[in-house]
């Protein structure tokens, strides 16, 4: 038994956090004022290899485990959420359904520009009255003519109205009783980006709706066996949970770390606030509920790194996601006490961790969906 990242793992590490300190931090305040996703950097990221390190390399990839993801996404999260999500999504959510359950001419045709940074994909699932409840999709894809032509709305989806994204996997109905996943591109005549949403964290990171009305695409852009649709994106956001995890473990860092800082520099009463058992004890609560979420993140990423079966893999994303993401906003609230009226200043980077902290606990599957799921995971018949 080993409570260690190999020396390879830990190596890495240090390549994506300088990348972060380097590249991100000095500039993030700036970027998360203009509510702009700064394009050059996400191609450094590509350059990094960042985008591809789940991918074969074949199509350009490392061909690196899924736990050097979360490293990478633990790093990114640590300075800035917004740019966290923004690999998060455009791996978890855009290239791996692609990756998984695409043709070779699918992954031959997106996959290279993908891994570059060149290129971004997004994942539509949810839907104005489909978050939790994804069965209720009413998006509806009808085939003739060797086309599927769409028609309906998706909500909050990441990375969907960049000027690279490239291709946007649609959950639709393509019967009754049936769901299926589809490849649109983003040039595609019918499909709508809708304006920017005004959100109340993650400013950076790029969010819309979509709309369809009459979205043509060929009858080839159906991606794996139709009808599984369901089934497929259930397995992405198990992936996707762990992959949260690890981001909200690199904000619970963050906050852990310039509290810290802030803490030993800031003087009251003669002494440094550390001092005082109560921002001393609050502190010291963080880095156990750190220490924790990690252990818990890490191992669900091992547990799909050696292949266990998806019942195991799900319970273990769950889990994960469900103690970090309400750790970080935990560690947040601390974070912005132990900074007293500096905290609500957006001049420190706590203020926009605490703004960014919310969603961890609603993205990919809601605090609610978690227990849920675990509930299940225990044999509990919950509905």
């Amino acid at each position: 038994m080993t409570f260690e990242l190999s020396a390879d793992h830990e190596t890495f590490r240090k390549v994506v956090r300088e990348f972060a300190e380097g590249e991100i931090a000095p500039h993030v305040a700036q970027w998360d004022r203009e509510h702009r996703l700064p394009l050059d950097v996400v191609r450094a990221m590509g350059d990094l290899g960042l985008f591809g390190l789940v991918v074969p390399e074949e199509y350009g990839g490392a061909d690196a485990d899924f736990t050097s993801l979360c490293v990478a996404i633990e790093e990114l999260g640590r300075v800035d959420q917004s740019i966290g999500i923004t690999l998060e999504a455009a791996v978890g959510l855009g290239i791996n359904p692609i990756l998984t359950y695409g043709t070779d001419e699918q992954k031959t045709r997106f996959l290279p520009d993908l891994v570059t940074g060149r290129a971004l994909a997004a994942f539509g699932l949810t839907e104005p009255e489909a978050g939790s409840d994804a069965g209720a999709t009413k998006t509806r894809a009808t085939l003739a003519g060797g086309e599927w032509t769409l028609n309906g709305a998706k909500a909050f989806i990441t990375n969907s109205g960049t000027e690279i994204t490239s291709v946007i996997t649609v959950t639709a109905r393509t019967g009754e009783k049936e769901i299926s996943t589809i490849l649109v591109p983003a040039a595609t005549p019918g499909l709508v980006v809708e304006p920017a949403y005004e959100k109340l964290g993650w400013h950076i990171s790029d969010t819309h709706g979509l709309s369809f009305d009459d979205c043509r695409v060929p009858e080839a852009n159906l991606l794996g066996v139709r009808g599984n649709g369901f089934k497929q994106f259930l397995a992405v956001l198990d992936d996707g949970r762990i992959a949260i995890s690890a981001l909200a473990v690199g904000l619970a860092q963050g906050c852990l770390d310039v509290s810290r800082k802030y803490a030993l520099e800031r003087h009251t009463f003669g002494a440094p606030i550390g001092s005082r058992q109560a921002v001393a004890f609050s502190l010291s609560d963080v880095a156990v509920a750190v220490e924790a979420a990690r252990l818990l993140t890490y191992k669900a990423a091992w547990l799909k790194d050696s292949g266990r079966s998806s019942a195991e893999v799900k319970q273990a994303a769950a889990i994960a996601k469900l103690y970090s993401t309400e750790a970080a906003v935990a560690a947040t609230r601390v974070a912005t006490q132990v900074f007293g009226g500096n905290g609500f200043m957006e001049e420190f980077p706590v203020a926009r961790f605490y703004r960014d902290a919310k969603v961890l606990e609603i993205g990919e599957g809601t605090s609610e969906v978690q227990r849920m799921v675990i509930a299940r995971g225990l044999g509990l018949p919950v509905t």
